[in-house]
């Protein structure tokens, strides 16, 4: 008597947790079309608009995260160094070089899963355009580690990998068809551990 209805239930909530986690494996698995890589930094200009793909727009809307109009913002993540080696806690990187023309810039690590990391209080978590040291050519270096270093550092205190994410906002890069000749920061791996 029971049986078609216990059987109709299975069925239903075999399809509706199915779905689910499919369509949770598929945000995670693209932030969406139209990527572009210079080096180990990727971007997804189309990601940031009105005008994106339904992907992207999904992966947005999960994420709780602002959308930039078309000149206003653009956002790179580097989840390894220049090597092509995956980004470790464990190392030190230099992140060095100069950033794409840009009013405003940001420079922070993240989780591979996209959750802030947050070191602590006492130690730097970011940097942006206003507080880092910069030579006499505007070039930079910034000191991701778990240890403290001199001049520009990046507090690293996680488990595992990590990713790198450059937010440049209120810059011509974002409407540009000529990303792929922008000079991007230079990641290389500078010791792992005690060295």
């Amino acid at each position: 008597m029971f049986r078609v209805p216990l059987l109709v239930a299975l069925a239903l909530i075999v399809a509706f947790a199915g779905g689910i986690a499919s369509a949770l494996w598929a945000l995670k698995a693209t932030v969406g079309f139209g990527s572009i890589a210079i080096g180990p930094w990727v971007a997804f200009p189309e990601a940031q608009t009105v005008t994106a793909d339904p992907y992207a727009k999904a992966h947005r809307a999960r994420a709780g995260e602002l959308l930039y109009g078309g000149a206003e913002g653009l956002m790179f993540t580097a989840a390894t160094d220049d090597s092509g080696a995956r980004l470790s806690a464990a190392c030190s990187y230099d992140i060095s070089g100069i950033t794409p023309p840009a009013r405003f810039w940001t420079l922070y690590a993240t989780t591979s899963d996209g959750a802030t990391l947050r070191p602590g209080p006492e130690v730097p978590s970011a940097i942006n355009s206003w507080t880092v040291l910069r030579g006499a050519d505007s070039r930079f270096v910034i000191h991701a580690s778990p240890a403290a270093q001199p001049g520009n550092w990046l507090a690293i205190r996680h488990m595992g990998n990590f990713q790198l994410v450059l937010t440049l906002l209120d810059t011509p890069t974002a409407g540009s068809s000529g990303l792929i000749d922008l000079a991007m920061p230079k990641i290389v791996k500078t010791g792992c551990g005690d060295a």
